[in-house]
C-alpha cells in the first residue's frame, strides 16, 4: 500500500490498468478441470518416460562419473550447469553429497587451483555459498595488487570476471572485499558491453547477469535464458540440453491448464464485477506463487496461494483506494476482535498485523497527516505481510514443516531473511518512503533514493548470512523464503509490476506461453 491523498470523504477510485490477458488462458489450454500432474503425465507419455531415462543418466555420472576431487573444476561445471538448467530439483540430494565433499576438502582443493584461477575460485566460492557453507572472501585477496586494488590483469578473463560478479552477490555484511568486487566487475563488465567487445554468447550472458544476478534472479526465467545459451556454448553436453527442455516444455503445459483453471475459478466468481474497485491480477497473482513453486509436485499449493494473494490483494485495495474510514473501522474492528475461536488459532493464521497496518495508513490519510521515515517504516513493513504470505508457502512444504518453523516465522528479533523480504518489497516499490525520508531528512529525491537503495543492499546481506550454516530451519523451508524474495524483487524492480501489468509481460510470455524449440 502507498500513501495517497484525497478531499473526498471516500478516496478517488484508482484508475487502475485492466487485465491485459482477459480470458486468454481459457483457450490455450484445455478446459477440463484442473489436470493432475499424472493426468499431464500421461498426455506426454513420451516426453515422460525420456525425462525419466535421463534424469537416471545424470544421476549416475554425479554419484560415479565424476570423481570431484580428481576433476574438480570439471564437478563443479557440471553442479553449475544444472542448477542454471532449473534441473536441480531433481538431484537435490546427490549436489549436496558432492558440495559436502568439496567443503570438507577446500583446503586442498584451494592448492589444486593454484594462484591464478580466478574462473575456478569464484566458481567454487559461489556453489559453496549457494549450499549454505560458509567460505571465507579472503580466496580473492591474491587477485589484489599492492595497492589493495583489484589487478587490471584479471579483467581480460571474461569468465572469471563474470563469476567473480556473480560469487560477490553472496556477500554479508562487513565482506568489504566482495563490496569491492562488485564494483570492479560490474564496471569493466559494463564497459565490455558498452564498447562491443564481446561476441555471443559471451556477450548475452553478460548482459543478462548484469539485470539478472543468478542470487536475485527468477528461477525458470533464468532457466529458460541459460538453455538457450547453453546450446551455443562449445562445451555443452547434449543429455543435459535435452532434459532441461524437455522438463521445461513439459512443466509449461502444466502451468498452461493451471492458469486456465485459475482464471475459469476468478470469472465463476465474478470478482472483476463484485470488486470492481480493486485490480484484476489473477494472472500476476499466480505468476508471483509460480516464482516460489514451479515444481509439478507443487500444483495445488500454487492454485491455492494464488486465490489467498487474489483475495489479499482485494483487502489491499479496500484500504488503499476505495473504502471511507467509517467502514474500514470496523472491518478494522473486525480483525481485531478477540473471540475465543480466533484465540485458539496459531499465530501464523491471523493476519490481525498486516490489518493494523493497513489500518494506521488509512488514518493518516484521512487526517492528511504526513509521517516521518521512522514513523513510517515499521508500519509499511507490517503492511507487507511477509509472515503472513511465509506461512502460506510452508503449507506445501509437507513433513518437513514443524512447529518449531511456523513459531520461527514471528520470533522475536525478526529472521533477517524475513525483514529482508519485506524491505525487498516495500523500499522499492513503496514512493511514500521517498517522501517521509525526504520530510525527516531534508534531502533531494536522488539522495533519497540511494539511501534507500543502500537498505536493500544490506537487507540481501542479512539473507545471505541467514542462509549459511548453522541454519535455523531446514533448508527446503528457507530457499521458499528466499524465492519469495526473489519474486519481490521482480515485481518491483522496474517499477510496480503487480500494478503495471505491462512490465511482467515478457516474463509471462517467456515462461508460460512460448516453449523451448
Amino acid at each position: 500500500m502507498t500513501l495517497i491523498s484525497s478531499d473526498e470523504k471516500r478516496p478517488n477510485l484508482a484508475e487502475f490498468t485492466p487485465s491485459i490477458w482477459g480470458d486468454y488462458f481459457m483457450s490455450c489450454a484445455s478446459n477440463d478441470d484442473h489436470s493432475s500432474l499424472k493426468e499431464t503425465m500421461e498426455n506426454n507419455k513420451e516426453s515422460y518416460v525420456k525425462i525419466i531415462e535421463l534424469k537416471e543418466q545424470v544421476k549416475k555420472k554425479l554419484l560415479h562419473g565424476l570423481h570431484p576431487l580428481e576433476n574438480p573444476l570439471e564437478t563443479l561445471e557440471y553442479i553449475d550447469d544444472i542448477q542454471r538448467l532449473g534441473l536441480s530439483y531433481y538431484f537435490e540430494n546427490e549436489i549436496e553429497q558432492v558440495l559436502k565433499q568439496f567443503h570438507n576438502n577446500n583446503n586442498n582443493l584451494h592448492r589444486d587451483f593454484g594462484d591464478n584461477n580466478l574462473y575456478a575460485d569464484a566458481l567454487r566460492f559461489r556453489l559453496l555459498r549457494e549450499q549454505g557453507y560458509f567460505i571465507a572472501c579472503e580466496v580473492f585477496a591474491k587477485y589484489k595488487n599492492e595497492k589493495g586494488k583489484f589487478k587490471e590483469s584479471i579483467s581480460s578473463d571474461i569468465r572469471g570476471m563474470l563469476n567473480l560478479y556473480e560469487a560477490s552477490q553472496m556477500r554479508v555484511r562487513r565482506e568489504e572485499i566482495l563490496d569491492e568486487a562488485l564494483i570492479f566487475t560490474t564496471t569493466h563488465l559494463q564497459s565490455l558491453v558498452e564498447t562491443s567487445q564481446l561476441s555471443s554468447p559471451y556477450l548475452d550472458l553478460v548482459k543478462h547477469a548484469l539485470m539478472h544476478p543468478i542470487r536475485k534472479s527468477f528461477q525458470r526465467r533464468e532457466a529458460r535464458l541459460y538453455i538457450l545459451l547453453y546450446r551455443k556454448l562449445p562445451s555443452h553436453e547434449e543429455l543435459l540440453l535435452t532434459l532441461a527442455k524437455l522438463d521445461f516444455n513439459l512443466l509449461q503445459q502444466l502451468h498452461q491448464k493451471e492458469l486456465n483453471y485459475i482464471t475459469r475459478w476468478w470469472k465463476e466468481f465474478d470478482f472483476k464485477s463484485k470488486q470492481s474497485f480493486s485490480r484484476d491480477r489473477i494472472v500476476e497473482c499466480y505468476i508471483w506463487n509460480y516464482g516460489v513453486y514451479f515444481e509439478a509436485q507443487t500444483s495445488q499449493i500454487r492454485l491455492m496461494m494464488t486465490k489467498l494473494i487474489s483475495l489479499l490483494t482485494i483487502i489491499d485495495d479496500s484500504y488503499d483506494s476505495y473504502g471511507t474510514l467509517e467502514e474500514l473501522r470496523p472491518f478494522t474492528e473486525a480483525w481485531m476482535w478477540d473471540i475465543s475461536a480466533t484465540d485458539n488459532l496459531p499465530e501464523y493464521m491471523k493476519l490481525q498485523c498486516m490489518v493494523r497496518a493497513y489500518s494506521k495508513e488509512v488514518q493518516w490519510l484521512h487526517n492528511k497527516y504526513m509521517p516521518t521515515f521512522d514513523e513510517y517504516y515499521p508500519i509499511g513493513l507490517d503492511n507487507a505481510g511477509s509472515e503472513e504470505l511465509i506461512s502460506m508457502a510452508f503449507c506445501g512444504m509437507g513433513d518437513v514443516v514443524t512447529k518449531e518453523s511456523m513459531d520461527w516465522i514471528f520470533s522475536q528479533p525478526q529472521p533477517k531473511i524475513i525483514r529482508t523480504m519485506s524491505i525487498v518489497g516495500r523500499l522499492m516499490n513503496d514512493i511514500g518512503y521517498h517522501k517521509c525520508y525526504i520530510k525527516q531528512y531534508g534531502v533531494t529525491d536522488e539522495e533519497a533514493i540511494e539511501k534507500l537503495n543502500e537498505q536493500v543492499n544490506d537487507s540481501w546481506k542479512d539473507l545471505n548470512e541467514d542462509l549459511l550454516y548453522p541454519i535455523a530451519i531446514p533448508r527446503p523451508l528457507l530457499m521458499r523464503v528466499l524465492n519469495l524474495v526473489r519474486v519481490n524483487h521482480e515485481m518491483y524492480r522496474e517499477g510496480d509490476g503487480f500494478t503495471q501489468p505491462t512490465l511482467l509481460k515478457n516474463l509471462i510470455d517467456t515462461l508460460i506461453i512460448n516453449p523451448i524449440y
